[in-house]
């Protein structure tokens, strides 16, 4: 997938692979993200620091992540650097050596970046939440996976992955920024024209998730309790998307959103407020975030459901409704000036089966949005009795039972 971009100077490739930890068996967890790590350890022509200062002496980036649908490899030069850095991705690509010695150096490393969430409570209640919403599903599996398999992966377990999941008609090529078509077209058909799938292996069939209500509770001694309050939301190409950018936007997507006016700037009872969407190609979540002090947490989750019922009953009016579709517009435009940001949209579009649509028709999509559309799907997905909440912090006995 290609997009050219004549005003920058910039180009952005990346291989998007369909996989991430919601296709892992549990006996693989946190195989995607690991996989990711191994690519940038060595080549059978270059070793992990001469890909770094390979790419230092481009003044560019080369990077990767996993979610829990795909596992990404980018990277983003000037123009003229392009047919370089395509040489290097495919090398990282298609010929790295998964050394055994790099692979146990490399579990320590994954280790410590497991160990990094349990101590940082914003992205632990998150990761405690997304288990409690998703119920037994794949889905609900933390993407770095657990201690017990990573400690105990071997190569051939890696190399069987890819094997499985790393077939050409799984992956999605993404190019984005200044190039010329025929000229790239060239060099991908030489770089990774061989690139042919090993066979033998059937990748798991996806099925979607069940949200689930309930609460959680994780005491730990903290200066804040975190919450996370969370609802049903929609896959990430529905016809009714744009309708529920509004709400989250209105809720708590924004400083001028309900949550954060009425929660931080009006009663002062939280720094860090927000909302935010997770959308899946089959599934997704609607999930409200705040930190606050011990004394006031009954009292924010009963803002949050306030604010959540008067989603529900009465929708938003149509003066909130224009200015939230200008805030949208402003953010959509100023998201995508970037070789990297177009790039990740032509391959998000291409992965979940959805045309690719321009800025303007994006645009004006966003315009067709009306009062009605958003109240049909505010009383569809708000619904106050189906919450998923989760708390992480200095609670008190009682207060656990006033949650439940």
């Amino acid at each position: 997938m290609t997009e050219r971009i004549p005003t920058v100077k910039s180009v952005t490739v990346g291989m998007w692979v369909n996989a991430g930890s919601r296709d892992e068996t549990p006996a693989q967890a946190g195989y995607s993200h690991f996989i990711e790590h191994m690519f940038f350890k060595g080549t059978e022509t270059r070793s992990a620091a001469e890909i770094s200062r390979e790419i230092d002496a481009l003044g560019g980036e080369l990077n990767a992540f996993t979610t829990r649908e795909t596992t990404t490899f980018y990277v983003k030069v000037l123009d003229q650097h392009l047919p370089k850095a395509l040489d290097l991705l495919s090398d990282l690509f298609q010929r790295s050596r998964f050394a055994p010695k790099e692979i146990n150096k490399e579990k320590q490393v994954v280790l410590e970046e497991i160990r990094m969430v349990q101590d940082d409570p914003e992205d632990l209640v998150q990761e405690l939440h997304t288990g409690l919403i998703m119920g037994r599903h794949p889905l609900s599996r933390p993407i770095l996976g657990q201690a017990t398999t990573i400690g105990q992966v071997r190569r051939r377990d890696l190399c069987d992955y890819i094997d499985t999941h790393y077939k050409p008609e799984d992956i999605v090529l993404a190019v984005a920024g200044s190039f010329d078509q025929r000229q790239l077209e060239k060099m991908v058909a030489r770089l990774f024209g061989t690139y042919q799938s090993s066979g033998g292996h059937v990748a798991p069939k996806r099925y979607p998730p069940e949200m689930c209500k309930g609460i959680i509770l994780k005491r730990k001694p903290l200066e804040q309790v975190h919450l996370c309050v969370g609802l049903k939301g929609i896959p990430a190409g529905h016809k009714d998307r744009y309708a529920v950018y509004v709400l989250n936007s209105v809720l708590g997507g924004s400083v001028s959103s309900r949550l954060f006016q009425e929660i931080r700037e009006k009663r002062g009872l939280a720094y860090s407020i927000y909302s935010f969407l997770s959308g899946y190609s089959d599934g997704g979540t609607i999930t409200i975030y705040a930190g606050t002090r011990p004394s006031e947490v009954e009292r924010v989750l009963d803002l949050i459901r306030r604010e959540i019922r008067k989603l529900h009953k009465c929708g938003i009016d149509r003066e909130e409704l224009r200015r939230t579709k200008d805030q949208m517009k402003g953010s959509l435009m100023l998201s995508l000036e970037s070789s990297h940001s177009r790039m990740n949209k032509l391959a998000k579009d291409e992965l979940i089966g959805r045309s690719h649509t321009s800025l303007q028709a994006m645009l004006s999509e966003i315009d067709a949005i009306r009062s009605s559309q958003v109240a049909r799907v505010a009383r569809e997905l708000f619904d106050p009795g189906r919450l998923a909440i989760t708390g992480v912090g200095p609670l008190t006995t009682r207060q656990m039972s006033a949650i439940r």
